[in-house]
């Protein structure tokens, strides 16, 4: 498998080794100085042990180096939200810095930046899940767009629905502060709702770049 159109060109084994030794060296700097330690084995241990089997996943399920590069991009927006937790990233006082103010942009108080993780959820899932559809399912690129976006949907709700039982579960009495709701009782579904708008994104600009190949 050296090509596998219109997806690109497939990783190989040293691409694999440099992901995982990013992925780990991402773990390593998130956890450093985390602002909730607690958090940290739960939010990073699953990355660790993904960055471990990565070169044995590449291997034994090979893809282009355009969606590993999606893969590998939103686990290092979750580790870098991690840091702080997905809705205290201070980046309101960054962007005040440089003379920014985006919550009065915003017309809003809220820390956004957790909706920004969903949405890149769905921006970048869309392209691997397609491409494992087209090539190993043999399913059409039609069917493929639309069980991405169902996928997205359906991981999206059991992600909330995980989040909501552990935090019930280890700490009830904390279990808003740690899903980040902010006081928001229809937090969960604007969450799905940003990841969906992403899919919905990735799939145009997918969609317009295939049209290209086929006309090259």
């Amino acid at each position: 498998m050296g090509e596998t159109p219109p997806f690109g060109r497939l990783a190989d084994r040293g691409y694999w080794i440099g992901a995982a030794v990013l992925l780990l060296g991402g773990s390593l700097l998130s956890a450093s100085g985390a602002i909730y330690p607690q958090n940290t084995m739960l939010q990073i241990g699953p990355i660790v042990l993904i960055a471990i089997a990565l070169p044995w996943i590449g291997r034994r399920w090979p893809l282009s180096r355009t969606s590993w590069n999606c893969l590998i991009g939103f686990l290092m927006v979750h580790l870098f939200a991690a840091h702080w937790t997905y809705s205290d990233v201070p980046y309101d006082r960054w962007l005040a810095a440089i003379g920014i103010d985006l919550q009065g942009l915003l017309g809003s108080s809220r820390n956004m930046f957790d909706r920004a993780v969903h949405f890149c959820f769905g921006l970048l899932i869309v392209r691997p899940i397609v491409e494992i559809e087209s090539v190993y399912a043999r399913v059409n690129r039609r069917l493929a767009y639309r069980l991405a976006i169902l996928f997205v949907l359906a991981s999206s709700a059991a992600y909330e629905i995980f989040e909501w039982t552990v935090a019930i579960i280890a700490s009830p009495e904390n279990a808003e502060a740690y899903n980040g709701q902010q006081g928001d009782v229809f937090d969960a579904q604007k969450d799905m709702w940003m990841a969906t708008a992403g899919a919905i994104v990735a799939l145009l600009l997918m969609h317009r770049g295939y049209r290209r190949w086929r006309q090259e």
